[in-house]
């Protein structure tokens, strides 16, 4: 058996795929679930602020924004939200705000949350969010220098 011809085809199957531009594997604007559209994992993003904690939105009352559903526990909370969405949203798309700052994305969990200057910040998980706080200026200061290139 001739792998010559074997290994031809692969490289041309294969190739292609590892190639493609990097905007084609680019993550989304707003983070997101890879079985849902479905912002902060379904938690209000006002709750943080009105309420001081994550509370799950419904079916029932939606807003669209950056291309992703974002769910409200009431209707005062979706059109609080759809007045001012960058008031609301969680930063960095609701990406983990210490990866940004690290210059990538991970996923934000909306438990790990935190309010800084009237901004919504979600982090990966509770040992995440521990590192983070050790330098949140710091951190927000590199991740807003990262966010405009990482967010291709």
């Amino acid at each position: 058996m001739k792998l010559r011809p074997i290994f031809a085809a692969a490289v041309l199957v294969f190739v292609p795929v590892i190639a493609l531009p990097s905007a084609a594997l680019a993550e989304p604007p707003v983070y997101t679930s890879a079985f849902d559209n479905i912002a902060v994992q379904g938690h209000d993003p006002d709750a943080y602020f009105t309420e001081g904690k994550p509370v799950k939105g419904t079916k029932a009352f939606t807003a669209t924004y950056q291309g992703a559903e974002f769910r409200f526990a009431s209707a005062a909370s979706r059109d609080a939200f759809k007045a001012d969405p960058a008031k609301y949203a969680p930063q960095y798309g609701g990406y983990c705000a210490w990866a940004v700052s690290q210059g990538y994305h991970a996923k934000g969990d909306a438990k790990n949350w935190k309010v800084v200057d009237g901004r919504l910040y979600l982090n990966y998980n509770t040992s995440v969010q521990k590192k983070w706080e050790a330098d949140i200026p710091g951190f927000i200061a590199a991740a807003d220098t990262n966010w405009p290139a990482i967010n291709k």
